[in-house]
């Protein structure tokens, strides 16, 4: 009798209670995840180990199409130059696989007055750019062109002296061959000691410096490192519904404001550097 009572017990918790508690385990268990993922993510920013190692942008990016490959470089490698506008400033940028998404019509650029034109060579360095650079067929001299830091000088096998060096090569060409240049710097990557990249981006701000160049750094809250929406799966490039749309804006924004400064003495400056053709 005591038996068949412990029994019917034992199947009433089996049937009615154990349910309640594996689900209310699986729900603890999802919110200290959720909690620890939080904090890892929210915290304050600034270090290297802000950024937990295996995370990952969770925003969109457009398939990657397929460009010729340059016999310069051996890289991928596009030019798009605007249709001319006589009333409407030629701006150039000039960049690695950031500049994708405008090069390829996914995410477009705020005109006005301005027209943009990119050369973009994914994977490149500061000396893939320059060798490009050298050698490229642009129609008609830019208004302004616009440099953007290369961050793939993150991943070379050389030291930061050599980073900067073939970075102040790049800048000397570009002065070397157009009026007005400025330099904007590379977003952050969600792969990479954040230290190793302000080091980088310091020593890039110092040649321009050195050089008498404009640099441009974006705003602290442009690409916060908790949303993740900004940079796609990768967590190296930008996201096209996230990250793209305010670097874009940032550009034009930079762009806007050289091209109104309207300062006589630098482009004298960068006009006595400019190299006989």
């Amino acid at each position: 009798m005591k038996f068949y009572k412990y029994n019917r017990y034992y199947m009433y918790y089996l049937y009615f209670q154990m349910p309640k508690v594996k689900g209310w385990r699986r729900s603890q268990a999802a919110t200290r995840r959720r909690a620890q993922r939080e904090f890892l993510i929210v915290g304050p920013q600034g270090h290297s180990d802000d950024v937990p190692t295996g995370t990952v942008g969770t925003g969109y990016r457009h398939r990657v199409n397929q460009w010729p490959i340059s016999v310069l470089t051996g890289r991928q490698h596009k030019l798009v130059i605007p249709p001319e506008v006589p009333d409407k400033k030629f701006v150039l940028i000039v960049g690695d696989s950031h500049l994708r998404p405008f090069a390829d019509g996914v995410v477009p650029l705020p005109e006005g007055r301005m027209s943009f034109g990119f050369m973009s060579t994914p994977g490149a360095c500061a000396d893939g750019l320059r060798t490009e650079m050298v050698h490229a067929a642009v129609p008609r001299n830019p208004d302004l062109v616009i440099v953007m830091a290369p961050s793939n000088n993150l991943t070379t096998q050389g030291s930061l002296e050599k980073s900067s060096t073939d970075f102040a090569k790049l800048l000397s060409t570009a002065v070397g061959r157009w009026f007005k240049v400025i330099v904007y710097d590379f977003p952050p990557r969600l792969n990479h000691p954040l230290d190793h990249q302000e080091l980088l981006r310091q020593e890039f701000r110092r040649v321009a410096a050195r050089m008498g160049i404009r640099y441009v750094c974006p705003a602290a809250d442009d690409f916060p490192l908790r949303r993740l929406k900004l940079w796609c799966r990768d967590s190296v490039h930008l996201s096209d519904d996230g990250g793209s749309p305010i670097l874009g804006q940032r550009l034009w924004q930079a762009a806007y404001t050289e091209l109104d400064r309207g300062d006589p003495a630098s482009v004298l400056s960068v006009q006595r550097r400019r190299s006989p053709p």
